[in-house]
This record gives C-alpha cells, sequence and structure tokens, in this order.
C-alpha cells in the first residue's frame, strides 16, 4: 500500500464514516480540532473510483492554488545563459547546469522543486534514479519543463501543488495552513475539485471519479466531506 494509501486508511478510521459535513462546517471543525503547538498543514483526501493498473485512468496534474500553501517552497532551475539569468531574476534559489547535475549525482537534492528549460532536458534525463523515486523529476505536464522560465519559477513558488493518484487510487493534497482563513482554504479546496472535474473529462473512469473525501489536519482528527455534486 502507499503512501497516500496509508494516510487515506488512517484518516478513514479515524473519523465517523457515515457523518458527512459541508466544506464550510468540515473547515471549521477540522481547525477548531487542530490542537498542536505548530501552524498544522489542512489536507484534503481522495478514494478515487479508478483503476490505478491502467494508464488511461491515472490522474496526473497541477493545480494553482488561488491562496497558495503557506509553504516555503525552494526552487532549482535547470539553465544556462539568458534562461540562467531569467531564473534568478524570478526569484529561484538555485540556478545551475553541469555543476547542478553533479551535484544532484552526489546526492544534493536540498530543493523542493527542479524546473529545467526543454533544451537542458535530455542531460537532465539521465538522472531520473536519482530524481525519479523523489518525485522531482521535471514533466511537461505538470510545468517543470517549460522554457517561459519566469512564469514556471513563479508557479512553484506561489502555490502550485500535484495531484496524482497512487497505486492504491488515492489522493492527498495539501490546501494550507491552520493560520489561514476558512474562505481560503474553501477556494483552494475548490481549485482542487474544479481540477478533478477536468481529469475526468479527460479520463477513462466509468462512473464518478471522486468515492469519496475527507479533510485533515496534521495531528487532528478527520471529517468526511459532502460533495455538492458528482465529479
Amino acid at each position: 500500500m502507499g503512501k497516500i494509501g496509508k494516510r487515506y486508511n488512517e484518516i478513514s478510521s479515524s473519523t465517523d464514516s457515515q457523518t458527512l459535513y459541508s466544506i464550510d462546517d468540515a473547515v471549521k471543525l477540522v481547525k477548531n480540532n487542530a490542537k498542536a503547538k505548530f501552524n498544522e498543514t489542512i489536507e484534503i483526501s481522495f478514494n478515487l473510483g479508478l483503476d490505478p493498473k491502467q494508464a488511461d485512468q491515472m490522474v496526473r496534474g497541477v493545480v494553482n492554488l488561488p491562496e497558495g500553501t503557506g509553504k516555503v517552497v525552494k526552487v532549482a532551475v535547470f539553465a544556462r545563459d539568458a534562461k540562467a539569468k531569467e531564473a534568478e531574476a524570478a526569484g529561484a534559489d538555485i540556478v545551475g547546469s553541469d555543476g547542478l547535475i553533479e551535484k544532484i549525482k552526489n546526492g544534493d537534492t536540498n530543493f523542493d522543486k527542479l524546473i529545467s528549460t526543454t533544451g537542458m532536458m535530455l542531460k537532465l534525463s539521465k538522472l531520473g534514479k536519482v530524481l525519479g523515486p523523489k518525485g522531482l523529476m521535471p514533466n511537461p505536464k505538470l510545468g517543470t519543463v517549460s522554457d517561459d522560465i519566469s512564469e514556471a519559477v513563479k508557479n512553484a513558488k506561489s502555490g502550485q501543488v500535484e495531484i496524482r493518484n497512487d497505486k492504491d487510487g488515492n489522493i492527498g493534497v495539501s490546501i494550507g495552513k491552520k493560520s489561514f482563513s476558512d474562505d481560503k482554504l474553501i477556494k483552494n479546496y475548490e481549485a482542487i475539485l474544479e481540477s478533478l472535474d477536468k481529469e475526468k473529462s479527460n479520463n477513462n473512469v466509468k462512473g464518478n471519479l471522486i468515492k469519496s473525501s475527507f479533510i485533515s489536519s496534521s495531528m487532528g482528527v478527520s471529517f468526511k466531506i459532502k460533495l455538492e455534486k458528482s465529479i
């Protein structure tokens, strides 16, 4: 069972699975029950009605959360010359080419996202065994292979999250922090739903894509969300 699958089972067993809450009530409840002394992350977990063994039923993409994630994201960019300068101007934390490849080969992956220009991907593809297991390999579908470096860095920094089902057909994604207002968390949640709705139209899933959904905090209990419409 994958990490998200384990998390989903933990969530679904730690709450009354028969009680459904509107997203407005669920957000209030999860924040009120987030009792840790640190600013807990608020996460949405989805159990999807797909067969993860079927390639045409996989869900993978990115969502730009309108209210951000509340996390500081460290971004590395694999580029050179003018594109390297563009990356630096856009606020990238690490910018490099051959030297960056050597650091990654030696296990230095001290960043949260790696962006590459199209022309540099051939070199970077040789690091698949290092970057792949960490989920750091740039991918055009995720906006991390791009020649619009400024936009790619901006998106990565401002609250872009990946949605991807695990081998058990579950998705877990952060929608912000306990310190966020209810309205900000709800807007981010709605952005995730909108993205999944679009994914369904490009997916070969029969019936509803989302079977059930829970909201939880890092250390708190979880609550089952009532979907306003079928997706």
